[in-house]
């Protein structure tokens, strides 16, 4: 489930998350030279920004190193009735104490040496099976397995500490209103957009920080609240109100004009889409784009443009997410 959050000590998007009273570290480091094979234990290993050198898996993408738990292993060998050890689910490490499954892509693990950032939730196991599934018939890293890609190298060996510092996802809503800014009436598109985004991540290993302001239609403002919520680490900014051709309605032209990438397939297909029956909502003009690592989207200002807006961006809002950090969920291994 999703963590919702409003807390501003969220310092770089990073907060620390150490289990009290659980030491969480490595019992095992793990290799092998082939892929879908077991891996055999060592008394350490070493990583570069490829991963483990010695490694099948090791290479220029986002799968560099796996990991599983020490509990899931104990728990899957009683299962089915036979001891597994670490390395034989292929996992490079294997780990005690840390709960591998509330961890969030983008997450990241200090370990060793090293620091990881987790890029990838489980796994479809290999066409022919591997070695666990072709003796019991299933196999656990699928489903409980991470894997992540290498952000400082260094020595990691059994014993060693792990510290998790989950990432949330932040998200800025900016109401653009000079009636609501002022009191006259209560913002209701910024609190819709914050309610669809919460019961679409709910169900998702993501956790959110959703933080919302209303201001009036003022380019300068709102160019200085876009660029704070950037820097402060924004994967996503999405405004509402502003959008038509009224003397006051300058959100696309200001929003457009920070953008280092404008989406546009995605505006003019809800443009579209809701225009056969609403001619009026062709005369929006909603932009959408990316500046850095943050996508953003201006909306119409109305509760159900507002839905209808938003049930679109959110089909691919998980999939630019990942775009965003350089995560191609489909790359094969170079």
């Amino acid at each position: 489930m999703a963590i919702k959050s409003d807390s501003a000590d969220v310092e770089a998007g990073l907060v620390s998350a150490q289990y009290p009273g659980k030491k969480m570290s490595v019992v095992s480091v793990n290799i092998s030279t082939d892929k879908g094979t077991t891996k055999r234990p060592l008394p350490e290993v070493h990583i570069d920004e490829k991963g483990i050198k010695e490694d099948a898996h090791a290479g220029v993408w986002h799968r560099q190193l796996s990991l599983l738990s020490m509990e899931s292993v104990e728990r899957f060998s009683a299962q089915v009735s036979h001891e597994f050890l670490p390395g034989d689910f292929a996992e490079n490490i294997t780990t005690r104490g840390i709960d591998l499954s509330s961890v969030a892509i983008l997450d990241r693990i200090a370990v060793g040496e090293a620091e990881l950032e987790v890029t990838q939730i489980g796994k479809a196991c290999h066409p022919d099976g591997c070695g666990v599934f072709k003796q019991v018939g299933k196999c656990v890293m699928p489903k409980e397995g991470i894997f992540c890609r290498v952000l400082s190298g260094g020595r990691i060996a059994p014993g060693d500490e792990i510290i998790l510092s989950p990432r949330p996802l932040l998200f800025s809503v900016i109401t653009l209103s000079d009636r609501a800014s002022r009191g006259e009436y209560k913002d209701r598109s910024g609190p819709r957009i914050r309610a669809m985004l919460e019961e679409f991540f709910v169900s998702t290993r993501w956790r959110l920080e959703i933080r919302s302001v209303v201001i009036a239609d003022e380019p300068v403002r709102l160019r200085q609240e876009v660029e704070s919520a950037v820097q402060g680490g924004a994967s996503v900014i999405i405004t509402t109100g502003g959008t038509g051709v009224g003397s006051r309605d300058i959100t696309p032209d200001v929003i457009a004009g920070l953008c280092d990438k404008t989406i546009p397939g995605i505006m003019e297909f809800i443009r579209v889409k809701c225009g056969e029956t609403k001619p009026n909502a062709l005369l929006s003009r909603s932009v959408a784009g990316t500046i850095g690592k943050s996508q953003i989207y201006a909306l119409p200002g109305s509760v159900r443009a507002v839905e209808e807006y938003m049930s679109e961006i959110l089909k691919t809002m998980e999939h630019l997410i990942l775009t965003l950090h350089d995560i191609d969920p489909h790359q094969e291994q170079p």
